[in-house]
């Protein structure tokens, strides 16, 4: 039986904890976990250990989707291929495929600190000029790197579809 509901809707709070500690390394139980970010995308919590140690857990939503649409395990293994290529990306940790653990797939990756910004306002508040242009050229220059990325090359040949992509029908 799963504890009180201390954890945020999503979270299986004594299976995942369960599961955390014998799959990540390093995590130690007692675990927080703390929605960042939901709604119809996928769902993601901060998880911090006894230790202050931070991780980032991804969910499907709690509501119906296409399973395409919300492939947990498509998501692990594009962040771990692209791990030791230029895009900088933090470090996926486990993935878990046992629906029976927290009701859908998840995947654990390294948490990184930094600002979320959803809108203008926010930007404008948070952020001084410079930043926002130092932002700005550091989103560009990621984007060039992902598509400098031959996903042969990191063991993603197969994904997506590679010829007449965008030809006409």
């Amino acid at each position: 039986m799963d504890l009180p509901h201390s954890a945020p809707a999503g979270i299986r709070e004594e299976r995942v904890s369960a599961w955390l500690s014998a799959n990540i390394a390093g995590a130690t139980a007692p675990f927080t976990f703390d929605l960042i970010a939901g709604g119809h995308s996928n769902l993601t919590f901060k998880v911090t250990d006894a230790l202050g140690n931070r991780f980032v857990l991804r969910r499907p939503p709690l509501s119906h989707a296409l399973a395409s649409a919300h492939d947990m395990g498509r998501e692990h293994r594009i962040i771990s291929a692209l791990h030791d290529s230029q895009v900088p990306v933090a470090p996926a940790l486990g993935l878990c495929t046992d629906i029976e653990v927290n009701d859908a797939p998840f995947y654990v990756m390294s948490f990184v600190d930094g600002l979320i910004i959803r809108d203008n306002e926010t930007a404008r508040r948070d952020l001084t000029d410079a930043t926002r242009l130092h932002a700005s050229n550091s989103l560009i220059d990621t984007m060039v790197k992902i598509h400098q990325v031959v996903p042969g090359d990191v063991g993603l040949g197969e994904l997506g579809r590679h010829e007449g992509y965008i030809e006409d029908s």
